[in-house]
């Protein structure tokens, strides 16, 4: 390595003595990486590499962020199929709790045995999750394969972002985060319109069934090109690495306080000592997890000094207020349109549309946007004023709002939430060390994750408590019993079909207006978290958005590295 150095300084010396210019270590067109070992990555990667590797990392990511929402406009024909209406939320919820509690164990793992190893790990895991999702015989197996989807799917989108992170300086990297915020984006928004595609025209398996060529692709680009550091970590000496008390804390907390306030009113009274121990015990983890990494972990899953600033608490707010309401919106949107305009499940992913193209168009602009002049101060702020406005607008959704104005105001609300889908990231980036970033990252992703299944339980449960409120203007509207059964609380969300049934147009009209009140409720939830982000952006501060870059390294080497001068 030495001997290297040495002869390149001696070129460059040449060159100056003999009047030519200094040759530049990195052009426009190629990255340049330290060779380690005749096994790692070639010294300059190429502009065909980097595109290779450019384009599995959106194929991940798509995979990924798809499998959230792509169920959206199928979940009533997927509980009909299985004749269980009690799981409609769990077939999302499952995927998102899953992938918010186990989120911060993949950085950690590549920290220890690398990027690539992990990365690939996770597709296989994702692809045989797929597979018994798509051969589920009935809705426990369903919501199972769901959250071994959701646990593998939470490496996908973690790995992704911090793949770029090692490979591209912060500056530059906004423009690449730009284009995954535009495969975000596409692949939230256009998962209501495939599920609802797959689920009219061929099956609802075909939802999981997609996932197969997507990971057989995105796994043999990964392979051939991805060049990152590769610490070549043992798997014995990995495992006594990872902070498993950490991670089992994690769990805890996210199993515990979701599983209650999903309980709570919907299953078992608020009143109930199972809610309130679920809700106080999943409390006292977060406690004794701060306390582990603290005092207890060689290596901890999060680097709890990311908390020690307004402006990065801020940053993180802004991003957990964000993911709840872009979840949200994407999840109850879809529910709106099939209940209360009565769309087909093809129909609602169509007027979807408007708000995926709003968003993918806006996210790679702002992308553009960071890298050019190095502010995200201002694109948060617009973002969260726009997302706030938009949210609030969807509160006036009624039986007889007319279509344009459905789609103006997905246009308002998705430039808003296009705006911060990377620009947290950056942000906080931005704060810590190269070698921090990974950490940093997982903690910001960790936390958006967790938004986003508080996001789907907290919809659903309110969601269940303004059905059940309008009960008694059901039964005066002269509801049979069996339809009101079906519009209850817990299952009004997977029956959406019966009110076509309805043949009186003064009990439809009924109908129809319990699901316009409760999902009112919904939006209003939505647009009070905007709110608070928008609060909480005011304390966001500018810094300085460097060029330079170093790329990371990993294994237990630099770990322990790190952790001795932290």
């Amino acid at each position: 390595m030495t001997d290297r150095k040495e002869v390149a300084v001696e070129q460059d010396a040449k060159s100056l003595e003999a009047g030519a210019p200094e040759v530049p270590s990195q052009t426009p067109n190629d990255q340049t990486m330290e060779q380690l070992d005749i096994f790692e990555a070639p010294k300059i990667r190429t502009k065909l590499r980097i595109i290779a590797i450019m384009i599995a990392l959106n194929l991940v990511l798509f995979v990924g962020a798809l499998d959230q929402t792509i169920v959206a406009t199928s979940i009533p024909t997927i509980s009909a199929a299985l004749h269980s209406a009690a799981g409609y939320t769990w077939i999302g919820g499952a995927y998102l709790l899953a992938n918010a509690a186990t989120a911060p164990m993949w950085a950690k793992f590549s920290d220890i045995w690398g990027r690539k190893p992990v990365l690939l790990g996770a597709v296989i895991f994702f692809a045989i999750a797929s597979i018994i999702a798509a051969l589920s015989k009935n809705m426990e197996m369903l919501i199972a394969a769901r959250a071994l989807q959701g646990v593998a799917g939470g490496g996908l989108m973690q790995l992704v972002f911090i793949v770029i992170s090692d490979l591209f300086s912060i500056r530059t990297r906004a423009l690449y985060l730009g284009m995954m915020g535009f495969t975000w984006a596409l692949a939230g928004s256009a998962g209501p319109l495939i599920g609802g595609a797959f689920t009219e025209l061929v099956s609802w398996r075909w939802c999981f069934w997609i996932d197969l060529p997507v990971c057989g692709l995105s796994f043999i680009l990964l392979l051939l090109f991805l060049d990152v550091h590769n610490p070549r970590t043992k798997l014995r000496e990995g495992i006594v690495a990872v902070d498993w008390l950490g991670t089992i804390c994690i769990l805890a907390v996210t199993l515990l306080l979701l599983l209650g306030l999903d309980f709570g009113g919907a299953i078992f009274p608020w009143s109930s000592p199972k809610v309130i121990c679920l809700i106080v015990f999943g409390t006292a983890m977060i406690g004794f997890f701060v306390f582990s990494e603290k005092r207890l972990a060689k290596y901890p899953l999060m680097p709890l000094s990311i908390f020690s600033n307004w402006s990065n608490n801020a940053i993180i707010l802004v991003a957990f207020a964000h993911s709840m309401v872009a979840i949200g919106v994407e999840f109850y949107l879809p529910l709106y349109l099939q209940s209360v305009k009565q769309a087909s499940p093809l129909r609602s992913g169509i007027l979807i549309i408007p708000m995926m193209i709003t968003e993918a168009a806006v996210d790679i602009l702002s992308g553009i946007l960071i890298s050019r002049t190095g502010r995200y101060r201002e694109i948060t702020w617009a973002g969260l004023a726009l997302m706030t406005l938009g949210t609030g607008l969807y509160i006036n959704l009624g039986i007889d709002t007319p279509v344009a104005r459905i789609i103006g105001f997905e246009i308002i609300g998705g430039i808003g939430t296009a705006l911060l889908f990377q620009t947290p990231v950056i942000a906080i980036q931005n704060t810590v060390s190269q070698a921090d970033t990974a950490s940093a990252t997982a903690t910001m992703s960790f936390l958006r994750n967790l938004a986003t299944s508080l996001s789907i339980v907290l919809g659903g449960v309110i969601f269940h408590i303004g059905m059940a409120s309008r009960h008694s203007l059901l039964v005066d509207a002269g509801l049979s019993g069996s339809v009101l059964e079906a519009l209850s609380g817990d299952h009004a969300a997977a029956n959406v079909e019966i009110i076509k049934s309805i043949q009186d147009p003064v009990q439809r009209r009924a109908a129809q207006g319990a699901y316009a009140w409760s999902l009112r409720n919904i939006f209003i939830m939505y647009t009070s978290v905007a709110a608070v982000g928008l609060v909480a952006g005011a304390f966001i501060k500018q810094r300085h958005m460097s060029s330079e870059h170093t790329e990371t390294k990993t294994g237990i080497q630099q770990l322990t590295k790190r952790e001795s001068t932290s």
